[in-house]
């Protein structure tokens, strides 16, 4: 078989564990499953961004300095309970995420199942509403899918799709200063009461934390508890 990100032929090693417990062989080859950087070890509580490697002066206590700066914001304060993401975003993550979001490969979505899953069961449970993270009806159509909810999906729990997203220029050419003065682009997509409910969102990567907060935003507005968020990789 060809793996799914660089297609090269390889022969997966079939152990009795696969054979007992009937789980899939990996559908990547040895060299791209290991190049997929797993975040572990000790994290900021709010953002899930590894302190490993991390200057000191980018840390206070339990938080980066990026969750500082949203705590210490009025107006944003609290909005997201917490994110938590599987992978780095590093160089190769990079290129894997551009063959998939952006040339239609939509296949490589199974790769991350596993771990995915994995991590999500760490974090959360079947008492959370899962809401992915919508595109605009533009974007949705340039693409053919879209990757949060392909994310969502690997979950096999029910999804919600409760937010409504109006078309703008891409927020990841914009700095965080010009992404927070930009226009809430979310609204849900029907009147709903979300009381007492706590929601997780589903998203690809987790850059500024912008994006999350103002569906975040949103969601409270409506009357939910809380509002944390669980993406593939963390930038």
């Amino acid at each position: 078989m060809n793996c799914l990100i660089c297609h090269t032929p390889y022969n997966p090693t079939v152990s009795w564990r696969y054979l007992l417990t009937l789980k899939k062989v990996d559908c990547l080859c040895s060299k791209c499953r290991n190049a997929l950087m797993r975040i572990d070890g000790e994290i900021c509580d709010s953002c899930g961004r590894p302190f490993a490697g991390l200057e000191p002066l980018h840390r206070q206590g339990r938080l980066c300095t990026d969750c500082v700066r949203w705590q210490e914001d009025d107006e944003w304060k609290d909005v997201l309970t917490k994110n938590r993401s599987v992978y780095m975003y590093d160089e190769f993550m990079k290129e894997v995420v551009a063959l998939w979001k952006f040339r239609g490969d939509y296949a490589i979505v199974q790769a991350f199942q596993e771990e995915f899953c994995h991590e999500f069961d760490r974090y959360f449970d079947h008492t959370f509403l899962i809401v992915p993270i919508p595109l605009s009806a533009e974007r949705l159509y340039e693409r053919g899918f879209n990757q949060a909810k392909a994310l969502a999906e690997l979950l096999a729990l029910p999804i919600h799709e409760l937010l409504h997203r109006h078309h703008l220029e891409k927020q990841s050419k914009k700095s965080r200063r010009e992404r927070l003065r930009t226009e809430n682009v979310f609204q849900l997509s029907e009147k709903t009461s979300l009381q007492d409910r706590h929601i997780v969102l589903i998203d690809d990567i987790y850059t500024t934390g912008t994006t999350l907060r103002h569906a975040a935003k949103v969601l409270l507005k409506a009357g939910a508890a809380s509002v944390s968020s669980f993406t593939l990789a963390r930038g």
